[in-house]
């Protein structure tokens, strides 16, 4: 059961994180790649992107990621201030390593996906999305 003195204590706390600049927990797309890849070269294609290129609503954007031969895809959203968007693994009982979603993008920016294959190697692709309403307040 929660006192009123650990109520205003949470209270408090969530307050305190709200008012952190976004620069104190938000990663760059550089930062986000480079925790994934450990700094691994990343071959380019073997990996498709399908999005529109015009979203009309950067709140919902439709992307879809095909990557044969892939363990996991990292979807990333370049121009969000966390750029991190998603981590799909692929067991041997997934069947094709296809992703399907829809993501918030703030502005017009690169989608990438970064695929780790079977082997270890990775390989990435991205693609351009306009948007013309903004979906993160813009």
């Amino acid at each position: 059961m929660l006192t009123r003195r650990d109520t205003i204590a949470i209270g408090l706390g969530a307050s305190a994180v709200a008012l952190l600049p976004v620069g104190a927990y938000a990663t760059t797309t550089e930062e986000a790649i480079a925790a994934y890849t450990g700094g691994a070269e990343m071959a380019e294609g073997g990996v498709t992107i399908t999005a529109p290129e015009i979203a009309e609503n950067g709140n919902t954007v439709p992307i879809s990621v095909e990557a044969p031969g892939a363990t996991e895809i990292v979807l990333i959203a370049t121009g969000n201030p966390t750029p991190n968007v998603g981590r799909f693994t692929f067991g041997p009982g997934s069947g094709a390593p296809m992703i399907a979603t829809r993501i918030r993008l703030g502005r017009t920016q690169d989608v990438m996906a970064i695929a780790k294959m079977a082997d270890g190697s990775f390989a990435s692709t991205a693609v351009e999305v306009k948007v013309t309403i903004g979906g993160c307040g813009g």
